[in-house]
């Protein structure tokens, strides 16, 4: 029990013999401990180090005991002072932590005091989309354009999900029609509608956003490329602005399913959302690169979705075939187009 002193056990074994035989020689000790010599001069070296033992000056081989009362007793003041001295730069320590806590504290305070604050790099929006959770109180509100969802976001986003639909949030989800194609998506999606959240799915989105209790607002800086960062938006007027987007796009858009998105019935057959939506973007101009990006499918999907539409319409040209499509009411109104592109 002296190690916490600083006496080895060995060191303190050769000490207790040397108590009760002091006038044992290094090799009588040795022959009593059963030691090998080389190991009881180690120990008692140490114990010399520590002030238990003196070499008399005279006779090498002779050994002069330090009283425990002493020896001992030095040991354990002297342990004391450094435990002291410990506690004492343990509080220091613990007042200095507590000062960089609060100036941490208040440069995030000051920095999201701010209509605007800005996140850098996926670790830093992770940890703010976190926070945002646990705060959030009543309701929130998310578009998630992209297609199917990576199981890093599906893993990711679980369980922040359930804890805010266990303390009673409303949740309402929009995400695009093309999370059909990938059945893991899918099942996510019903998942949370099971859990109690309410889940929509439309053929087009605005960029992702995340709106919490109507209060604040995480979009992306470039939709392209997360990584670019994202901006968390608190200012009344373009929450107002965000919040209005958000319930447009939720009012056009159908709850999740057991099957394939609602089609419209037109006077020539059926017509999804996604094809209405295909129409109208080839009308317009952009690539099918462009079109499958905006609708989260591959660009071949969009190609044969873009090739079966012609061909109903009998269009030779995709141009042609958004002016076919409007005479025969296939798409939407205006209002409905400009939607999209919010």
């Amino acid at each position: 029990m002296l190690e916490p002193l600083g006496v080895a056990c060995h060191v303190a074994e050769a000490y207790r013999v040397l108590l009760r035989h002091p006038e044992f020689t290094p090799a009588e000790l040795a022959q009593f401990l059963k030691w090998p010599l080389e190991k009881v001069r180690e120990a008692l070296d140490e114990c010399e180090r520590l002030s238990l033992i003196r070499c008399s000056p005279e006779d090498n081989t002779r050994i002069l005991l330090v009283g425990p009362e002493v020896g001992l007793q030095a040991l354990l003041v002297r342990r004391e002072s450094e435990f002291q001295r410990r506690q004492q730069e343990i509080a220091e320590s613990r007042v200095e932590v507590s000062r960089l806590i609060d100036e941490y504290a208040a440069a995030q305070e000051e920095r999201r005091r701010t209509d605007v604050e800005r996140l850098v790099g996926i670790d830093e929006i992770r940890c703010r989309i976190e926070e945002l959770a646990n705060e959030c109180e009543h309701t929130m509100m998310s578009f998630h354009p992209g297609g199917g969802l990576t199981s890093s976001h599906r893993s990711a986003s679980r369980p922040v999900n359930e804890l805010m639909l266990e303390r009673g949030v409303e949740m309402r989800t929009v995400y695009l029609d093309s999370i059909y194609n990938d059945p893991a998506s899918v099942d996510h999606a019903r998942g949370l509608a099971e859990r109690g959240a309410h889940v929509r799915t439309t053929a087009m989105l605005p960029p992702r956003m995340l709106i919490y209790d109507r209060a604040r607002a995480v979009i992306p800086i470039d939709p392209e490329v997360s990584a670019a960062g994202a901006l968390v938006f608190r200012g009344p007027g373009i929450m107002a602005t965000l919040c209005n987007l958000f319930e447009q796009v939720w009012e056009k858009a159908a709850p999740i399913s057991g099957g394939r998105p609602h089609r419209r019935e037109t006077e020539h057959g059926e017509l999804s959302g996604q094809e209405q939506t295909v129409l109208q973007l080839l009308g317009e101009g952009y690539t099918d690169e462009v079109v499958a990006r905006k609708l989260g499918v591959s660009v071949r999907t969009c190609r044969r979705i873009t090739a079966d539409l012609m061909a109903r319409l009998g269009a030779r040209s995709r141009f042609q075939a958004g002016l076919r499509a409007v005479e025969l009411g296939w798409l939407g109104s205006r209002q409905d187009a400009d939607l999209g592109h919010v």
